[in-house]
């Protein structure tokens, strides 16, 4: 994967958790303001994308983004019970924060593989 295409793949990611921490908190009628916990990951995903397009630090914003999505999966990962009932036709306390939790993790295991793979690159 090329140094380019790394953080242009960082950004679009964090632009969806952003997408999904600010559709969480509409759908839950702007009743919680953690729903918004992913948007703040992606927006802080999305600054150290840009900041990772400029040469001289781009593996810092790459080693961010990989500690950014870390936190993200395990922060998320109190909510897997939850996700797994409403996967499997159980119900929940809230569809939306469970729906956001496992968007997030997913999300977050996705910024991970990229970061993974542009290390494993030897970039």
């Amino acid at each position: 994967m090329t140094d380019r295409s790394t953080v242009t793949l960082a950004v679009a990611l964090g632009a969806v958790l952003v997408a999904l921490g600010v559709g969480a908190y509409v759908l839950s009628n702007f009743a919680s303001v953690t729903a918004l916990v992913p948007a703040v990951f992606g927006a802080l995903v999305v600054v150290l994308g840009v900041v990772g397009r400029r040469g001289d630090r781009q593996r810092l914003a790459v080693y961010g983004i990989g500690l950014l999505a870390v936190v993200g999966i395990a922060g998320s990962a109190r909510g897997l019970p939850d996700v797994i009932a409403l996967v499997t036709g159980g119900s929940v306390e809230s569809t939306v924060a469970a729906v956001a939790q496992g968007g997030t993790i997913l999300v977050c295991l996705a910024l991970l593989a990229v970061v993974a793979t542009h290390l494993l690159d030897g970039r």
